[in-house]
């Protein structure tokens, strides 16, 4: 039995792999990359049987994909295929690692748009929102620059979730925005599941715009939503601001980046942001952590210059 399944196509293994770990364990945006990679792994393999991966035929499937791949993306997607190879040599089905001493390569990296705006230029931006007596998108994208939510967790607000005595945000759930008739879904992970807190003077606001508004449904939400709907909106600001471009996922950056050069810990952003674990959020501030600590240094020698 354990012959036949070792001579399995890979890529039907790791099919039956996605659907017996995967399916009903993960969201749904996760599993849909699962599949991607499912389709890229059948489209560059598609006679490389089990037990004849090797690490030299390994290498080979993931400088294919490395093409067309710049090199984080071809390393998410080595990510992904090394579960189920790992749990294949776990199940004894192959006899070594082929994923040991791999080379994550990638083609160059495509120009990136800015990821944060620094204070100065967030203020710009706030000074071009049209910010009324009832909820729009402007309304939206003040929140999430005051909150540092994710797109689908601010989507799914609904009065209920706010706390105006305590200033409190809970953040308990987001809203399937890829699905025709939306819905609430789980959060990304049970850390995401947080108290944010807020302002007196947005508590304020938000207090009297929806105060008639149904208790347990979105207040955003009025139809289909598209991300890109938001993100045109908020380009339009920054042209508008003389600032640069971001998306709705930069200003969540933006509120992290702008705590970060405040002062605020590492461990506390990442509980405002709902990271998993600390780790996360150094990997993905590392630049402002790096220059914050050379600011450190200028201040520690500085100190001691003092003790002379």
């Amino acid at each position: 039995m354990r012959k036949t399944k070792s001579s399995q196509l890979f890529y039907k293994y790791y099919e039956e792999w996605i659907n017996l770990y995967k399916v009903n364990a993960i969201r749904s945006v996760t599993l849909d990359k699962y599949y991607m990679s499912l389709k890229w792994v059948t489209k560059l393999a598609p006679n490389l049987r089990l037990c004849d991966l090797t690490r030299r035929s390994y290498q080979e499937l993931i400088n294919g994909y490395a093409l067309d791949h710049e090199k984080q993306t071809t390393k998410d997607f080595h990510h992904q295929v090394k579960g189920a190879i790992m749990d294949a040599l776990d199940e004894g089905l192959i006899t070594q690692n082929p994923t040991r001493k791999i080379i994550i390569k990638g083609k160059k990296p495509s120009v990136k748009k800015p990821k944060f705006l620094n204070q100065y230029e967030l203020q710009q931006l706030i000074r071009q929102l049209d910010l009324g007596y009832t909820i729009n998108w402007d309304w939206y994208i003040l929140l999430v620059a005051k909150t540092g939510l994710r797109f689908a967790e601010a989507l799914a607000l609904t009065p209920n979730d706010f706390d105006f005595t305590k200033q409190l945000l809970n953040v308990s759930k987001t809203w399937n925005y890829r699905a025709t008739n939306g819905g609430f879904q789980p959060t990304k992970n049970p850390s995401s599941v947080r108290k944010v807190q807020i302002d007196w003077q947005m508590a304020m606001q938000f207090s009297q715009m929806i105060k008639e508004l149904p208790q347990d449904q979105p207040i955003f939400v009025k139809q289909r939503i598209f991300n890109s709907t938001i993100n045109n909106r908020l380009a339009v600001l920054c042209i508008n601001a003389n600032i640069p471009v971001i998306t709705v996922h930069g200003l969540r950056h933006t509120h992290a980046s702008l705590l970060l050069f405040a002062g605020v810990s590492i461990a506390s952003v990442a509980r405002r942001l709902g990271h998993a674990n600390m780790t996360t959020t150094q990997n993905t501030y590392l630049h402002i952590i790096q220059e914050l600590e050379t600011q450190d240094s200028e201040k520690i020698m500085f100190q001691m210059s003092k003790l002379m």
